[in-house]
């Protein structure tokens, strides 16, 4: 090979080539991390709702390491994603060098345990909220079945002027609720079968039963549901009377 000139000069060719490379690599890593091309605007293009501005600043100010062309954008929206009420983070790198951040908040549908909110997709995220909303109990795998629930039976009550405050799903499956009217509080207990038929059948007899028991003021706080063929209603103050000996 070493008296070869052929491929003396072909192997040295390579070898120029390769170093050649390597300096235009070792150029650009250095061009690239130039203060020239250092972020100059970090724009929000949604207003924030919820999420805490100052708390997103700290966290960009912390993330958003590197120049336009080596920050690590997909570390950033993770970090970004766990501040407080931020669902999604889109970022988004635009030339002069300006980044910028879509965030969607979440937004609350109902309490579900302390510290704990479900959101109108029926997800379960940790946030304060001191806002009036419907409170759901049960396992937070089952939200986005509550939420589904919770958005059917508040259809199916509100032509009856009731509105849906609580929701709750026992580890066996039951379904309770509870929807507040002018008469005050109601208490559904609607069981594990086929709930939803059951809570139809009470709205198409509400008129005739509860509500004409309420204009003779009868006030029904509680109707258990898990009848085959119709419910039982509670009056309030209503103890049956004790049987006679013999009867």
């Amino acid at each position: 090979m070493w008296d070869d000139a052929k491929a003396l000069t072909a192997l040295a060719a390579t070898l120029a080539t390769m170093a050649a490379l390597a300096l235009l690599a070792s150029c650009a890593y250095w061009l690239v991390r130039q203060p020239v091309f250092a972020i100059r605007e970090i724009v929000v293009t949604m207003p924030l709702a919820r999420a805490s501005a100052p708390h997103l600043e700290t966290v960009l100010r912390d993330e958003l390491k590197g120049t336009f062309f080596t920050m690590r954008l997909d570390e950033a929206r993770e970090a970004i994603g766990r501040v407080a009420w931020v669902r999604s983070v889109a970022l988004r790198r635009h030339w002069p060098p300006r980044l910028e951040v879509a965030i969607e908040e979440h937004v609350p549908l109902a309490h579900h345990s302390e510290g704990v909110l479900v959101n109108t997709f029926g997800e379960t995220f940790a946030a304060r909220y001191e806002g009036a909303l419907p409170r759901f109990a049960g396992a937070q795998a089952r939200a986005a079945e509550m939420t589904a629930r919770y958005r059917e039976w508040t259809a199916l009550v509100a032509p009856l002027a009731l509105e849906v405050t609580d929701l709750a799903v026992s580890a066996r499956g039951g379904w309770r609720v509870r929807a507040m009217g002018a008469e005050g509080p109601l208490t559904l207990e609607l069981g594990r079968d086929d709930p939803s038929a059951r809570l139809q059948r009470f709205t198409a007899a509400y008129v005739r039963t509860v509500a004409a028991l309420s204009r003779q003021g009868m006030r029904i706080e509680h109707v258990d549901l898990r009848y085959r063929n119709g419910f039982a209603a509670r009056l309030p103050g209503f103890r049956e009377a004790a049987k006679k000996p013999g009867t």
